[in-house]
């Protein structure tokens, strides 16, 4: 509820702005995205914890649980700096922004892509 009432506050705010001084609109609004990913870095650590604590008990090799993280990481990161660029209105580069992380996020999985395969292929009878 904190977070919709900042947002929803940040969102009237910047709507009266705009008009008067659009530059501190758009700063009011980077501002607020950057303040509500702050206050929901405890539910991502305890989210992060949670996952290494199941990947323990299930003898998964952390690296590829690490990667995985990296990989919800990166997608999370590439979509809000995505939306802030949207926002600032430079649809392009968001796009371009997009495209990275996709590349990013294709090259990071590959190692665990190629596991998989190896183990499907094992399963498999000859």
């Amino acid at each position: 509820m904190k977070i919709i009432g900042i947002a929803l506050l940040a969102t009237f705010l910047a709507t009266i702005l705009k008009e008067q001084k659009p530059n501190f609109a758009f700063l009011l609004v980077i501002f607020v995205g950057c303040t509500i990913f702050l206050l929901l870095v405890d539910q991502i650590y305890n989210i992060i914890s949670m996952l290494q604590l199941i990947a323990q008990k299930s003898s998964v090799n952390t690296a590829y649980v690490e990667t995985i993280l990296k990989i919800i990481g990166i997608a999370y990161l590439a979509e809000f700096a995505s939306q802030i660029t949207k926002d600032a209105g430079q649809g392009t580069l968001a796009s371009k922004i997009e495209l990275a992380g996709k590349i990013i996020i294709l090259a990071m999985a590959i190692p665990i892509l190629t596991v998989l395969i190896e183990t499907i292929l094992n399963l498999i009878p000859s």
